[in-house]
């Protein structure tokens, strides 16, 4: 079911484990916070989909030149040229808007114009 890799995933749980404050025998309650946020990406898919993509990159024949863009690209992130073009239309849109409120603004009050004028003239 659950495709996993095993040099991935212990990398991934040695990263769980480094994450937070350092913890000696001591020192349980750091411990049950590794364990406690190791849970939790496990239980959010992050740990999976973290091990998918990095065999994904092991198994890509060609390496990118740019891992962390591969990284971003196969877990669905724009990329910067996606930003770039998404704000280009998000302008275009805002202009179009602009202009057919003014168009609509005029036409209401024409149509105003018509509807009383009409009345008026009868």
């Amino acid at each position: 079911q659950q495709q996993t890799c095993p040099t991935h995933s212990s990398t991934l749980l040695t990263v769980a484990d480094k994450v937070g404050p350092s913890s000696t025998a001591a020192d349980m309650s750091g411990e049950s916070k590794k364990e406690e946020f190791r849970k939790y990406l496990e239980r959010s898919g992050v740990i999976d989909a973290l091990t998918k993509v990095l065999v994904a990159l092991y198994e890509e024949p060609e390496k990118p030149s740019n891992a962390l863009d591969f990284i971003k690209q196969y877990l669905g992130a724009p990329t910067s040229g996606d930003v770039e073009t998404m704000k280009a239309e998000k302008d275009e849109m805002l202009k179009k808007n602009e202009e057919l409120t003014k168009e609509l603004e005029a036409v209401q009050a024409k149509l105003e114009a018509m509807t009383t004028g009409g009345e008026g003239g009868e």
